[in-house]
């Protein structure tokens, strides 16, 4: 018989081969645990038969993912987004339960009405009534948060028209499973007692979160400041589980959910300044006991059933994301969105979601899904997310095709971009109109330099472009825009968002039309400058070090350095930094490499018979011509700023910039004389 620990080690390897493959063919990790547990599970290699001591620890997976649900429901959040979330987000849910429920009465009076009075409630043997079609609805309500969400990070679209709307859905989706946790239980009652067991659930649920939240803040924040001043890592990590698991198992015994209480502790946290460090510090427990949560559902699908019937499962799938699609497509026109956004946005939220398999499987627990049923609903639940990367990924095509008016819409606002550039040339493109885009472009009309900035935000284009300001509204991550806004013609082009990959993304875009055009990026620090300065920016600037630098001057000066030697000090300090990102060394399998013209990095080590050995760096220079040396090792290891009057001694290396071709003859002239 299997051990708990040979149980969790099977879990363990099946996770690991599962998240691997995933990677490799660029799915959601989340689709690998699913596989994996329908493989690894009793209908089918029945490798773990006895799942329930790993149920149970899976089973804080939710809670945990609960928990970081709670961290995003932060009031000011809820509050910018209003529209958005408790508009569209809540039209949609409600719709889509309110057509399962009345999908249910009209094939039950279809069936009543064929004859089948015996058993209306009896489809398939599904023994499925108005309680179940409730459950059955705030469970394909849910779309994948996990997938949806990843996959617009990765294409850079969380800022766009239908992104923003995605993500409205998306939060009131999450926030909706807090009443459907508390429902559903209580839909198992007798229909006599639903009314009272709904009350009662009601009252329970309001009574301790208007409780927790009343006066929880207050004291959450007191506690995580007492436990922080004791500055230790692995004493606050503690106090998080504990306040998770804590107030977790306050609501159950309340007679609710684990989950429940996890949420309420994420939405106490997020109004504390911790809210980040607990958010780091919560992630490898969420993300591994997760994992082991899909693993368990996906050992709950019989496949057997599934091929026996799989037309049903085809329509299951089909049939709901086709619904889901039609539903959030028509709510996102009806508030507003161009026919274009409002078909992405339905096409990004069709599919069924993780929340959505906590709900059938509360459902299954108390009797309103029978286990016949469950098999082929987590079928096409499964599949449904497994087509999602697909329908993401070829979402403009099929917008295209659905929608004339779209590709319209797109000629008309590259119309207005090219209106607004037309007659601009020799001017330096902006991508992104924030503060530093802001600042960046006073600075230009001061110099009276012309600029086009480019900007998804339709307030701030609306506002910045009524007050005579050269800015439009167009995607920088997308060709068409920049060459719109004269990229060509361009003298510069400026990307103020501090995000690398759309950088990166930019800079391809720049490097392929218009090669000749310098790339000026900003960045919060110096992860991505190596990235950034092999896709071909001209110059990369960290806002750390650049702010560290000013911090030094103001310090300087402040203890009394003259500021003629300050700027001189943060000159040099700025040359170092910047001149190592400029250039670099080469290998021989650098593209490169016969680039004559190209500055590159060279250590030269000085043996004891070196001819410039007891020369200052004053001295080498006039005779190493155009190389110059930006960094100095000394034999014992030291790392040193080179000064004039620093003088080198045998043994140690200098670091030399120039061409190649300079860099040999310095090089002959160092060791040599």
């Amino acid at each position: 018989m299997a051990t708990t620990l040979d149980l969790t080690l099977l879990y363990l390897f099946a996770a690991v081969i599962g998240v691997v493959l995933c990677r490799l063919l660029r799915l959601p990790p989340m689709l690998g645990y699913l596989v994996v547990g329908v493989v690894i599970g009793p209908n089918a290699l029945a490798l773990a038969q006895d799942s329930s001591g790993v149920e149970h620890l899976a089973e804080f997976g939710v809670v945990f993912l609960m928990f970081v649900i709670g961290l995003e429901f932060n009031l000011p959040k809820l509050r910018s987004m209003r529209s958005l979330v408790f508009g569209l987000g809540s039209s949609q849910v409600l719709l889509t339960i309110a057509a399962t429920v009345a999908g249910y009465f009209a094939l039950a009076g279809v069936l009543a009405w064929m004859g089948d009075r015996a058993h209306p409630d009896g489809l398939l043997g599904w023994a499925l009534n108005w309680q179940s079609s409730i459950a059955l609805g705030g469970a394909l309500a849910m779309s994948s948060t996990a997938i949806v969400v990843k996959m617009m990070a990765e294409r850079l679209e969380l800022d766009t028209e239908h992104g923003k709307r995605v993500m409205g859905i998306l939060l009131f989706q999450d926030l909706a499973v807090v009443p459907l946790l508390v429902l559903i239980p209580t839909l198992s009652a007798s229909p006599a007692d639903l009314t009272r067991a709904l009350f009662i659930a009601t009252l329970k649920a309001g009574g301790l979160l208007g409780l927790l939240l009343a006066g929880g803040q207050k004291v959450m924040h007191w506690w995580l400041t007492l436990v922080a001043r004791r500055k230790s890592e692995e004493l606050f990590m503690l106090n998080l589980l504990l306040v998770t698991l804590g107030l977790a198992w306050l609501t159950e015994h309340f007679g609710l959910s684990l989950a429940l209480g996890a949420f309420v502790a994420g939405m106490l946290v997020a109004e504390t300044e911790y809210k980040h460090q607990v958010e780091a510090d919560i992630r490898p427990f969420h993300d591994v006991l997760l994992g082991l949560f899909f693993i368990t559902i996906g050992m709950k699908l019989d496949w057997h059933h599934v091929v026996d019937h799989w037309t049903l499962v085809a329509a299951l799938t089909t049939l709901p994301v086709l619904f889901k699609f039609a539903l959030v497509a028509s709510l996102a026109r009806w508030f507003g969105a161009q026919p274009g956004v409002a078909l992405r946005t339905g096409l990004y939220l069709a599919q069924a979601g993780e929340f959505g398999f906590v709900l059938l499987s509360l459902a299954g627990e108390h009797g309103l899904i029978n286990a016949q049923a469950q098999s082929p609903l987590l079928a096409s639940m499964v599949l449904s997310m497994l087509a999602t990367p697909l329908l993401i990924m070829h979402s403009n095509r099929i917008v295209t095709r659905l929608s004339a008016s779209d590709w319209m819409m797109q000629s008309l606002a590259m119309t207005k971009i090219a209106t607004k550039a037309i007659n601009t040339e020799q001017h330096v493109l902006i991508c992104g109109y924030g503060r530093s885009g802001q600042n960046l472009a006073r600075l230009l009309e001061i110099e009276h330099i012309p600029y086009i900035a480019l900007d998804l935000d339709p307030d701030r284009v609306q506002q910045a472009a009524a007050a005579g300001q050269h800015v439009v509204f167009g995607d920088a991550t997308r060709l068409q825009s920049l060459m719109a806004a004269g990229l060509s013609r361009a003298n510069a082009v400026v990307i103020t968002w501090p995000s690398v990959p759309a950088a990166l993304k930019i800079l391809a875009l720049v490097h392929e039309q218009a090669p000749h055009v310098p790339t000026v990026v900003r960045t919060i620090d110096d992860s991505g400058l190596d990235a950034l300065q092999a896709a071909g920016a001209a110059a990369v600037v960290p806002e750390a070090i650049e702010g560290s630098l000013m911090l030094a001057s103001q310090a300087l000066a402040l203890v009394g350095v003259p500021m003629r030697r300050v700027l001189r000090l943060v000159k040099d300090q700025r040359s170092a930094r910047y001149g190592l990102l400029r250039d670099y060394f080469h290998g021989a399998d650098d593209d490169s490499v016969d680039e004559p013209e190209l500055k590159r990095l060279q250590s030269v080590t000085l043996g004891a018979d070196a001819a410039c050995a007891g020369l200052s760096i004053g001295e080498l220079h006039p005779m190493m011509e155009a190389v110059v040396v930006v960094s100095l090792r000394r034999a014992g290891g030291a790392v040193v700023v080179p000064e004039p009057a620093t003088r080198v001694q045998a043994g140690d290396t200098l670091v030399l910039s120039g061409r190649p071709q300079d860099l040999a003859r310095a090089e002959h002239t160092l060791l040599n004389g």
